[in-house]
């Protein structure tokens, strides 16, 4: 005999809340799961989009002007001379990660100024 959906929601509904805790424990550690991650926001069929905060910086190509964005990346991160020509060469690489949107506005400018291509993820 086969449990139906209803039989197992009358089950939960007849469950005092540490039981239920506990049932989803076991299942968790039985399954191989974490109910954390099927865990959906009410509020409808709206998905509620949250802004992003952190921005990351990368330097996409040096351009023309070397020198000048060599310059630039040194007084942005404080490396040094031969650090900043290897962070300019590997380009596409992250020059400042995880920062506010005014501080990666401001980086991208200033390489930009310097010659520089730059991406803001």
């Amino acid at each position: 005999m086969s449990i139906t959906k209803d039989q197992i929601l009358e089950a939960f509904a007849a469950m005092s809340v540490m039981e239920v805790v506990e049932l989803i424990e076991a299942m968790e550690e039985k399954f191989g799961v974490s109910a954390a991650a099927a865990v959906v926001s009410g509020g409808g069929d709206a998905a509620v989009a949250e802004e992003q905060t952190e921005f990351d910086v990368i330097l996409t190509s040096h351009g023309e002007n070397k020198v000048a964005v060599i310059k630039a990346l040194r007084s942005a991160t404080g490396l040094g001379l031969k650090e900043a020509k290897t962070m300019s060469e590997s380009s596409p690489i992250a020059v400042k990660e995880a920062i506010s949107k005014e501080e990666a506005a401001a980086l991208k400018a200033e390489l930009e100024a310097a010659g520089a291509s730059v991406e803001v993820k």
